[in-house]
């Protein structure tokens, strides 16, 4: 929920690739970022879903925001380290970040972990919005849980069972382990079908190679994970199932027309989009039949006019990781970052540097100032993110204790239903 000052205003009213024939792209050089970018360039509308009294009052918080808070919103960062350190502070002080991601790196044991996140959140106290708290939890070999929990199965054995209510109970028991530690949002679950064997990043972490599976467990977990107040940001749009080459080291690209996307790659997020997902992950996959010059990630194309427009989503909109290879190796972080908003993404989530965090920071800011990024823009994606986390009733309440034992008890019970 919104820190206290705000809340009075609004308590009346009450927010980690993919085709035949892939290869590692080589793109044209990392334009300049000017208004000529991608131009004729018009926001998207607000979502028209609330009511106009809930809206209003995230508008007129929205308005008393400084540019500085309004763009913080706008990225979710990792740190170093496996406690709160200076460059954290001052990502939350003086940046006034929307939120945190935190890898394996940052996990040691089940104790720390809630140690950090509430250090996090003490830090975040001066702020009026709360932050996200995220992670990549799906199970199998994306585990970023510590020793004392029982593992649980990748997407692929879930998927086999072929039993929904199994399915359900798997999904509770990842939400309550990611919840019982203080995280608030989870990347998962995978929404990628398995249809190339080569695959080499999705592999298990998909419910199955056709879509049918893939939609069957893909939104049962989703849903599981927001039963447990978790928001749950499926992945990786528009379907990086296809693929053998990893996003993470390089570029793939995918050689299908709109067409074959919309008949396979797109039917889980489609019926994710109708099942009120809270958000979605854009994949690093260049598909030159639609946009020859940027990657999903990056592209008006897919992001506005597919997602958007033509698939009618008004959520959040949220890159993949910035510091992945796809990106890096072609195009300058800072820079992609304000094409990636331009083409309609909401967050831009930049999981490692320090230094590269502060460069996308301040692209925002200049090109906001430079009018590149409209304020309208702005205060939309604002707005969406601010919805939903009013729709968690986020608040940077400190955890006094975690009872490991008791989620192992849920997690067995879930391994049972198998």
């Amino acid at each position: 929920m919104i820190k206290k000052a705000v809340t009075i205003l609004t308590l009346l009213i009450i927010c980690s690739s993919c085709g035949t024939n892939n290869t590692a792209v080589t793109p044209s050089p990392s334009p300049a970022i000017s208004p000529s970018v991608q131009p004729s360039i018009k926001p998207s509308p607000m979502p028209t879903d609330e009511s106009p009294e809930h809206s209003d009052s995230l508008k007129q918080q929205i308005a008393n925001m400084t540019l500085d808070e309004k763009i913080g919103q706008m990225v979710i960062v990792g740190i170093e380290g496996i406690s709160v350190q200076k460059q954290a502070k001052e990502l939350i002080e003086k940046y006034r970040v929307g939120g945190f991601i935190l890898y394996k790196d940052n996990m040691n044991d089940a104790a720390q972990i809630l140690k950090l996140l509430n250090q996090l959140k003490e830090t975040n106290q001066q702020n009026q919005t709360p932050l996200w708290l995220s992670l990549d939890q799906e199970g199998g070999k994306v585990n970023r849980m510590p020793a004392e929990f029982i593992k649980l199965p990748p997407a692929s054995e879930v998927g086999k069972v072929g039993n929904t209510d199994y399915t359900n109970q798997i999904g509770q028991a990842l939400g309550e382990e990611v919840r019982s530690l203080g995280f608030n949002m989870d990347f998962a679950p995978v929404l990628d079908i398995n249809s190339n064997a080569k695959n080499p990043v999705i592999g298990n972490r998909s419910y199955g190679t056709d879509a049918e599976t893939v939609i069957k467990h893909g939104i049962e977990t989703m849903k599981a994970i927001q039963s447990k107040q978790v928001a749950a940001v499926v992945k990786h749009f528009p379907g990086h199932g296809d693929t053998s080459v990893d996003s993470h080291l390089d570029l793939p690209v995918v050689n299908k027309s709109l067409e074959e996307l919309k008949a396979f790659e797109l039917l889980p997020f489609e019926e994710a989009i109708q099942q009120d997902t809270d958000a979605i992950m854009i994949a690093h996959l260049l598909i030159p039949k639609i946009d020859k010059d940027y990657p999903a990630s990056l592209s008006k194309k897919l992001i506005t006019k597919l997602l958007r427009e033509e698939l009618g989503y008004e959520g959040v909109v949220m890159t993949d990781d910035m510091t992945m290879g796809g990106i890096t190796e072609h195009f300058d972080v800072g820079k992609a970052a304000v094409t990636s908003i331009l083409a309609g993404s909401d967050i831009i989530l930049i999981g490692h540097d320090y230094k590269t965090q502060i460069s996308v920071l301040q692209a925002l800011k200049k090109n906001v100032r430079d009018g590149v990024i409209s304020r309208d823009m702005l205060d939309n994606s604002v707005y969406r993110i601010l919805r939903l986390k009013e729709k968690y009733k986020l608040e940077d309440k400190i955890l006094p204790s975690i009872d490991v034992k008791a989620v192992n008890l849920q997690i067995e019970a879930a391994l049972q239903r198998n």
